[in-house]
């Protein structure tokens, strides 16, 4: 195993953004989560050219783990949908609300644990803890607190398991493109397989003495959701006008959505089974955001 983890436990975010794809609105996409470990990176490694506390830092994959989470939604009791709680805009000149592109947001509590590699980490916890203490986002969120980030060495099955009962109570998230692809292989196009598996089904059952009982079921047990983890190129890289990076290629891409299941740290049995790296297939035009190592234990 030998892997170092930097652990940051309990980050409470306020505001985050739950819109995650075009398509769904819920937990924060994982592109959020490696993005704002990313910016991490980048503000320590710039941190570190003027200090030289440690040197050649690199995070190689994260594990996000939800203890709690707030959807800013809201239900009539004789409403059939949610609708989404949005700011209240000051009024403009007219007197009227100023239009506004609607956003879903919600409040969470994650931890983080980021796999690392560096030369030396004798300053790591106390430079994260500052940065994160500042004006630091995450997921488009504020955070709100930060208790202390730890270290952890993972050397054998015991350090594993002591480090997931860290995270507990709490649920991870990992990919289950596999529903995904199986359901595809049948002839399902991507949305039909995503909602063939997200669907409640409910079946009426009547017994002998004509009781009348609804079981509601889903195809696949677990805690199944969709997720958002990455983009698709669809035009060729070039340069748009007044890009945000004026080096940097530019290109449209959309979102790519698949399935993705939260589990209890308790069952996972190697730390792989929950991080998630950056991926990317240049020749299908992909940029994603993979699991290290597929979990199935069903």
């Amino acid at each position: 195993m030998n892997k170092s983890i930097l652990l940051i436990p309990r980050l409470q975010i306020h505001n985050a953004n739950a819109l995650s794809s075009p398509h769904t609105i819920g937990f924060p996409a994982m592109t959020a989560w490696l993005g704002a470990v990313h910016a991490l990176q980048r503000k320590l490694q710039l941190f570190d050219k003027f200090n030289n506390d440690h040197d050649e830092l690199e995070f190689l994959s994260v594990a996000v783990v939800c203890h709690q989470i707030n959807l800013h939604t809201h239900k009539g009791a004789s409403d059939y949908t949610y609708s989404i709680i949005g700011t209240g805009n000051p009024l403009d000149k007219t007197g009227k609300r100023p239009s506004f592109i609607e956003e879903a947001r919600c409040d969470l509590v994650v931890s983080l644990l980021i796999e690392y590699e560096t030369d030396d980490d004798g300053m790591l916890e106390d430079h994260v803890n500052d940065l994160l203490q500042g004006h630091m986002k995450m997921a488009g969120g504020d955070i709100i607190k930060c208790p202390p980030v730890e270290r952890r060495q993972l050397n054998d099955h015991a350090d594993l398991k002591a480090l997931m009962g860290r995270v507990m109570p709490g649920h991870c998230l990992i990919e289950r493109r596999d529903l995904m692809k199986q359901a595809m292989e049948t002839g399902m196009d991507a949305i039909d397989a995503l909602l063939e598996y997200l669907k409640v089904t409910h079946k009426c059952e009547v017994d002998k003495s004509n009781n009348v009982t609804w079981v509601a079921s889903r195809k696949e047990k677990g805690w199944i959701v969709p997720i958002a983890t990455g983009f698709h190129g669809i035009s060729e890289p070039g340069f748009a006008e007044h890009q945000r990076d004026s080096n940097t290629p530019h290109r449209f891409a959309e979102s790519i959505v698949t399935l993705g299941e939260f589990v209890m740290p308790y069952r996972i049995d190697d730390i792989d089974n929950i991080l998630w790296r950056y991926h990317t297939d240049l020749e299908q035009n992909l940029y994603l955001c993979q699991q290290c190592k597929p979990f199935n234990q069903y």
